[in-house]
């Protein structure tokens, strides 16, 4: 027999699951946040996580909780936005799960199973944060961090690299061999680009020395593999730089697949930078041209998105991060982003708001002086327009 609690706890959640969502107060001119994350633990099917029958489960207890959702892949298929958002149980260990909607903004449910991802080897612990590619070869690739124990006597010690999986649906997944790069021992946050370049698949990394920090790696990186069947770089050349007293100090890497536009591959990354309350994770932007992607032609100074209000508590507090983004094809976008690595957002913007804040956004400056210089030629511009008479304003 189902038990009663199950019925009403359903009851409760769809309520949750059926509200709309609106547009908040926030405003910058560059993007819409949204009142409520589009997923939260809140959101995973009950019958993921309590046995619903009253003979075994008397009590209505939780057998296998899940402790967050958050840092989803996304992509449109078939007229659906679909997330392959990172779900971490109550044990730590992270999976995949679909969650899909009509609506970019609200509305999503998961599928009734998480995504069963094939293990290379029985030594892999966790694997979480994948990016999405829709390829011009015809697959749906997707992207994904791989821990496994670094077999010391230190049990936080770890050992990173780069799953890669392809599909046609987002069901069935077929495991690929890790992608190997020659230079680098550890790898995270690797994305792989919609189109071939010079013949070859087109990833952007990030080159480690260890599993947390980056050591001599110095930023994002960009290398060419001819076979994604067994993915090999054996050079990464540098694209978005890391820098001093910056939002990308201490590290930065790739985030949603890039998105062509008719005036470069616009990319939206995170950089990170140490506080005395800790690593700070922030979102920012950066343009590389279409023939040579490799190269930063725009990057605006500062981040796009930094955790607010409520998005700064959570079990890593001031955090915000991306690895999905989808364009549609009227020219709007839907940035998914997750704060505190605990629930998931979205930010609605277009492309065309996106190129003109990526172009016409002074770059950073990188000394105080040259900032300030930057500002008051900003405050000088303005002081002569609003003192001109106001029939000439128009």
């Amino acid at each position: 027999m189902i038990h009663p609690g199950y019925i009403k706890l359903c009851e409760e959640q769809e309520k949750l699951l059926s509200r709309p969502n609106r547009k908040s107060d926030f405003y910058n001119g560059i993007y819409e946040r949204y009142e409520y994350p589009v997923l939260t633990r809140e959101h995973i099917p009950l019958y993921w996580k309590y046995d619903i029958d009253a003979d075994t489960n008397p009590f209505f207890e939780e057998r296998l909780g899940v402790n967050a959702v958050f840092n989803a892949g996304a992509v449109k298929l078939d007229g659906k936005y679909i997330l392959v958002a990172r779900v971490e149980g109550n044990d730590r260990k992270s999976f995949f799960a679909a969650a899909e909607s009509d609506s970019p903004t609200e509305g999503f449910r998961f599928r009734d199973y998480p995504i069963t991802m094939p293990a290379l080897t029985d030594d892999e612990t966790n694997i979480y944060d994948m990016r999405i590619t829709q390829h011009e070869d015809g697959w749906i690739y997707g992207v994904f961090c791989v821990e496994k124990s670094a077999g010391t006597d230190d049990l936080s010690a770890a050992v990173a690299s780069a799953g890669i999986a392809r599909t046609k649906d987002l069901v069935t997944w077929e495991r690929l061999p890790d992608l190997v790069t020659l230079r680098s021992p550890q790898q995270r946050n690797v994305v792989l680009l919609p189109e071939l370049v010079d013949g070859k698949y087109a990833f952007y990394t990030r080159p480690m020395d260890g599993f947390i920090e980056t050591g001599s790696g110095g930023g994002i990186g960009f290398g060419l593999a001819a076979d994604i069947t067994n993915a090999v770089i054996d050079e990464e050349r540098m694209t978005s730089i890391r820098r001093y007293h910056t939002i990308t100090e201490s590290k930065n890497g790739a985030g949603a697949t890039p998105i062509k536009t008719d005036r470069g591959w616009l990319h939206i990354a995170h950089g990170v930078r140490n506080t005395a309350a800790g690593l700070r994770y922030v979102v920012y932007c950066f343009v590389t041209a279409l023939d040579e992607p490799w190269r930063v032609i725009a990057e605006p100074g500062g981040y796009l998105i930094a955790p607010l209000g409520d998005e700064r508590v959570g079990d890593v507090s001031n955090v915000v991060f991306t690895n999905g983004a989808v364009a549609d094809d009227n020219g709007e976008l839907y940035i998914y982003y997750a704060s505190s690595d605990t629930r998931l957002h979205v930010a609605s913007t277009s492309i065309e708001r996106m190129l003109d804040y990526a172009f016409n956004t002074p770059s950073d400056a990188l000394r105080t002086s040259e900032c300030v210089k930057q500002r008051c030629s900003l405050i000088e511009r303005n002081l002569k327009l609003l003192s001109r008479p106001q029939a000439d304003q128009s």
